[in-house]
């Protein structure tokens, strides 16, 4: 009976005591979940933090990264140069032209030349080509071979022509602008399409200096007519079709025949004997070098059109 009763209170107090431990359990897994989320929350808001502190840290960076670009915009400082000193050769041409002193004024073309040619070898050679040397060394070349010749010519003896002369002298001026506007559009590097703005500055320095180099009297009537013309054809030549060689695809660091050198010798001696005429000379064969390749091209397709047999009907 005892142990049935106790057995009874047993059963009893389990039953009065199994909903409270049921309360007070769920009371315990409803706190740990709120702290498991509370938790979470602060992780994640830890994380969202640290997330915002990196991209801070990216824009941080961006930033700098901008204001370091920024810090190396320039222009390049040798090539540059080099076409200052060609622009400024162009504009010695033009003052010395203005003054009477041609042989002068021819050298000085002469020496926007050499700096012209070497302001883009070394710029290829440095790798420090850029948007802006070129339209800087094209301004300079209108300048020196485009202005300057034009004027020196006029100094001459064109202005003698009265109107002609100086409408001939704008002719040769806009066709070089204009051939070097085209040259920027295309970029043409193995050939010249027309011929080139130096070439034909060469051409009428030349012609300046070798007439002034003979005789200290004033051109004739018929010496400057000849010369306008000249002017009208080179100026022609610049703006035409016409294709010529370049010599910015000649790679002086390769290796040649012995013949070679021969050659460049005896060319020194030409040029060294009478300067301003041998100038002339190969600048002249260099001008007429477009029209005859396409002479012979023309010549050559239609031989070899007519040597093809018919079709047959």
């Amino acid at each position: 009976m005892g142990e049935t009763n106790d057995t009874k209170s047993g059963h009893n107090l389990h039953a009065v005591g199994g909903p409270g431990h049921d309360s007070d359990n769920q009371q315990v897994h409803s706190d740990e979940s709120i702290r498991g989320d509370v938790r979470g929350d602060v992780r994640g808001d830890i994380h969202e933090g640290r997330g915002d502190v990196h991209e801070s840290r990216g824009d941080v960076r961006e930033s700098r990264g901008d204001a370091a670009s920024v810090r190396r915009r320039g222009i390049y400082l040798l090539p540059n140069l080099i076409t200052t000193g060609a622009l400024f050769a162009g504009w010695y041409a033009i003052v010395a032209g203005m003054n009477g002193q041609l042989i002068a004024a021819a050298l000085a073309i002469f020496a926007a030349i050499a700096l012209d040619t070497a302001d883009g070898r070394v710029a290829r050679k440095l790798h420090t080509e850029s948007q802006f040397g070129a339209e800087y060394d094209s301004l300079s070349d209108l300048v020196a071979f485009g202005v300057a010749p034009a004027l020196v010519a006029y100094s001459w003896g064109l202005n003698s022509l009265g109107k002609i002369g100086w409408m001939v002298t704008f002719v040769y001026m806009a066709c070089a602008a204009l051939r070097l506007a085209r040259y920027n559009t295309k970029g043409d590097i193995s050939s010249f399409t027309g011929l080139a703005s130096p070439s034909a500055a060469a051409i009428i320095a030349c012609a300046v200096w070798a007439w002034t180099d003979t005789t200290d009297a004033a051109p004739s009537l018929i010496a400057a007519s000849g010369m306008g013309v000249v002017v009208v054809i080179v100026a022609l030549l610049m703006v035409s079709n016409f294709t010529y060689f370049s010599p910015k695809g000649f790679d002086i660091r390769g290796r040649v025949p012995f013949i070679t050198m021969v050659l460049a010798v005896l060319l020194f001696a030409i040029l060294l004997a009478d300067l301003p005429r041998a100038l002339l000379f190969f600048a002249t064969l260099y001008a007429l070098s477009g029209p005859a390749q396409s002479l012979w091209e023309l010549l050559h397709g239609e031989n070899s059109g007519s040597g093809e047999e018919p079709p047959l009907e």
